[in-house]
């Protein structure tokens, strides 16, 4: 049998280069395909990585809002001088009240901090638990007042009261007494799971925080208060009572408030730093004479006049307070909350007929 080998004629032969030329511009139009499709997630995620970035960036740093860790609203010994206090750089609110004798006290505010050494801590006013009940803080003390103590009971306050839970304290024996008693966040955490108190609550938050930086001189809307309300806060000065001032400076590089004594720079105990804030509050309240010990009384709960302070400005606000257990409403003149910078903030309650001077 004979086998012929075929010769592709002419058609043929352009027939197969056709197919040939086909199947290299379907290859070419593949890859060109994937490459697209390569290149082009690459860009996607990158932008994704950035817009999280971004969002990220836009959480608060003063606290952890996602957190609903219980605050820790601890009583600080104010009689001490303005170099004795350990603690009050780390907290993120912190209050400031008359008490007898023309003296103050501070009540400050942990959350999200675990700090090691805070205090002096001293007793406890009655009046000060309104503002502790506000945040839904645990409030932590060594002693107190009859009036305080009257009030922890009747309010159901969750206290930690070092006379009888001392296991949350100890006292610095290089320190005379009663000034020398200090305490920690884990120390008061771990004695309220003693104590069974919840460390958990939705309730804390109470200023209207807000990532976006505040400059009330740049303040136009005309649903708030006219510019000329707006006034320059370089220095700060507040009167407590003869012997006591308060007063602050503002640091322009910084973006912060440095924080005065009685003219005299309040540095912490154990980094000798100046203590700074970002935002002050000013809240001008009634006071009153208690007892013959000199005792005081505040009207907290009501309404009242103040000024919020940040970024070298000040504006005149308005304050409601509708009960000792509701949150203290901070606004502008015309009704508006205000906006409070993300940072520390420290909170002057200052009888109303004492002299406040901003300039």
């Amino acid at each position: 049998m004979d086998f012929k080998i075929h010769e592709p004629n002419n058609s043929e032969k352009r027939t197969t280069k056709k197919n040939i030329i086909f199947y290299l511009l379907c290859i070419i139009l593949i890859s060109a395909i994937v490459i697209t499709i390569v290149y082009g997630i690459i860009p996607n995620t990158k932008n994704k990585n950035d817009n999280k970035e971004k969002i990220e960036k836009k959480k608060l740093t003063i606290v952890d809002e996602n957190n609903n860790q219980r605050p820790i609203a601890i009583m600080i010994d104010n009689n001490v001088g303005n170099s004795a206090h350990a603690g009050l750089q780390e907290s993120y609110l912190n209050y400031e009240i008359i008490v007898e004798g023309g003296l103050t006290r501070i009540m400050a505010i942990f959350k999200d901090k675990d700090v090691s050494l805070i205090g002096p801590v001293r007793s406890s006013r009655h009046y000060f638990l309104d503002y502790a009940l506000e945040s839904d803080c645990i409030y932590s003390h060594y002693g107190w007042s009859p009036y305080a103590e009257s009030d922890i009971k009747t309010l159901n306050v969750k206290n930690i009261n070092g006379l009888y839970d001392e296991e949350a304290f100890w006292r610095d024996k290089t320190i005379k007494a009663p000034h020398n008693v200090f305490t920690s966040i884990e120390k008061n955490y771990a004695y309220a799971d003693k104590k069974e108190y919840s460390t958990k609550t939705k309730s804390w938050k109470l200023l209207n925080y807000t990532t976006e930086s505040i400059s009330l001189k740049d303040n136009n809307e005309k649903d708030e208060d006219n510019s000329s309300e707006i006034l320059a806060a370089n220095s700060i000065n507040i009167s407590y009572s003869k012997s006591q001032q308060r007063s602050y400076n503002y640091d322009g590089s910084r973006k912060v408030y440095l924080r005065f004594m009685n003219q005299n720079p309040h540095v912490d105990k154990t980094t000798k730093e100046q203590l700074y804030y970002k935002n002050i509050i000013i809240e001008q309240v009634t006071n009153s004479l208690l007892d013959n010990y000199g005792r005081q009384d505040l009207d907290t709960v009501g309404t009242g006049t103040g000024y919020y302070i940040t970024n070298g400005y000040s504006k005149p606000i308005n304050w409601t307070k509708s009960s000792r257990h509701a949150k203290t409403k901070y606004t502008y003149t015309n009704g508006t909350e205000i906006k409070v910078n993300d940072g520390n903030t420290f909170i002057q309650i200052v009888p109303n007929i004492n002299d406040v001077t901003i300039g």
